[in-house]
């Protein structure tokens, strides 16, 4: 054979050591990473060692496990076992572990401890897209998509449901302690009284245990519907003077705000006398709300985010247990404020969003808000009925120029970013339990989304 090839042993040893950073091309996200991440403030992180007596074998540095997680988070990994694993099979991941393999026990127990001061990092991550030129907060998009709980439907009772089980546990535990009262009494007729020890039966003792949660998961169904019943009396004690105001006076409500405020208490003081919404037993804080993107139910949360229309850089964001966006208006205004420091020029959000009260807010006075309050575009061509002011306004707004323009570049900013989140990271459901948890973990997801962008759009073509 004439033809020669390069030597390729197994067994061919390095006549140097190898270095680190010629284990990737120049432009590869890690390298992105792990500069970024150098330049973020960890001081939370390392403030928790400190803590610590410092006995014990060294531990693997936070900036390291920093690096992992974000890299990990950014191809859709959450798995500490798969993260793990990638540690010795992955190049990019084993050049930004430094060659070390920290166990899936000790990356699950640093992102378990520290996924606050990790969620936090958002605000710097985006600090460095704006001063890298990907935020012009010129038009910023709201919307908000289901995201699937750490938790199943099945393990989820209706008020009811949980009323019919109490009553057969509750039957349950009474046959149980009168057999046992049954058994002891004959048992000290045969053996004599003062004799103890004996535990109650397994089957009793796991009886008592379910009765107890029930009735804990109910208490707690009927705190939260006697709260909704009391805003919704305090909403509706002042309904407003009919007519026009006069000169001076504050506008008065319109039929159709206190037609809605009237529904509003009747189905609060329904909900009161019992409660309609499911609690779950695995993540208390879920809730089971309509997916739309895949047409059914699940067991999950409401994730809200706001995103800039230069460059899809999510500029703030929030989970709520709410299961329709209606009032997340003035709260994702609020997020806007402590991650920008100002609210944009223009807001543009679907029919979702629509709420009169949060439209006409005077703390969103000077922003030109773009809110659909139909859904399915009906705001073209409307039906002819009585509405209120501010929706023949929005109405006429929207039908033709430049904020009908705005508007429609709503759908291609904001909707791609849970696309590339669900489909192409394949984020679809939660690793952690609990809304704050929850809300940290979704700051990391959104945290690394616009790492991604920052790489797309700066870093990549620029070393290319």
């Amino acid at each position: 054979m004439n033809k020669r090839f390069r030597a390729c042993s197994l067994d061919q040893p390095y006549l140097l050591p190898p270095s680190l950073v010629d284990w990737l091309p120049a432009n590869h996200l890690a390298r992105l990473l792990a500069e970024i991440a150098g330049e973020l403030d960890l001081s939370k992180i390392y403030a928790e060692y400190e803590r610590k007596d410092g006995r014990g074998l060294s531990a693997y540095h936070p900036l390291m496990l920093t690096r992992v997680l974000l890299y990990a988070y950014c191809n859709g990994v959450t798995s500490s076992r798969r993260i793990e694993k990638a540690t010795y099979e992955d190049v990019a991941m084993r050049y930004l572990a430094a060659d070390q393999h920290p166990d899936h026990d000790t990356i699950a127990t640093f992102r378990q401890e520290h996924l606050h001061a990790l969620g936090a990092l958002f605000a710097q991550a985006l600090d460095v897209c704006r001063r890298a030129g990907l935020v012009k907060l010129g038009n910023v998009a709201l919307d908000g998509t289901k995201l699937q709980a750490n938790a199943s439907r099945q393990k989820s009772a209706s008020y009811a449901r949980m009323s019919e089980q109490e009553q057969r546990l509750k039957e349950i535990v009474e046959r149980l302690l009168a057999e046992a009262e049954r058994t002891d009494n004959e048992e000290d007729q045969r053996y004599g009284k003062g004799r103890t020890g004996d535990e109650l039966p397994p089957e009793l003792a796991d009886a008592e245990l379910r009765l107890k949660r029930i009735r804990e998961a109910k208490r707690q169904l009927e705190q939260e519907a006697a709260e909704a019943l009391e805003q919704a009396q305090r909403n509706h004690a002042e309904p407003g003077r009919r007519g026009r105001p006069r000169q001076g006076e504050e506008p008065r409500t319109s039929p159709a705000e206190r037609s809605r405020a009237r529904n509003r208490l009747r189905r609060a003081e329904r909900n009161a006398e019992a409660p309609a919404r499911q609690h779950n037993f695995t993540d208390p804080d879920s809730r089971v709300m309509r997916d739309n993107g895949m047409g059914c139910f699940v067991q999950g949360y409401n994730a809200q985010i706001a995103v800039d229309s230069h460059a899809q850089v999510i500029v703030a964001n929030d989970v709520t247990q709410d299961v329709v966006d209606r009032g997340q208006l003035i709260p994702m205004c609020a997020r806007m404020q402590e991650t920008l420091g100002s609210l944009p020029p223009v807001i543009s959000a679907d029919a979702g969003y629509w709420d009169t009260l949060s439209i006409e807010d005077p703390a969103l006075r000077d922003c030109e808000l773009l809110i659909a309050p139909d859904a399915m575009h009906r705001w073209a061509a409307p039906k002819a009925v009585n509405v209120s002011e501010a929706v023949r306004r929005m109405r006429e707004k929207l039908r033709s120029g430049a904020p009908r323009t705005l508007y429609a570049m709503r759908r291609t900013t904001v909707e791609p970013v849970f696309g590339q989140i669900k489909q192409a990271r394949g984020l679809r459901r939660f690793t952690f339990r609990g809304l704050e948890k929850v809300k940290a973990e979704w700051n990391l997801i959104c945290l690394t989304h616009n790492l991604l962008k920052m790489y797309r759009h700066v870093w990549l073509p620029a070393a290319g």
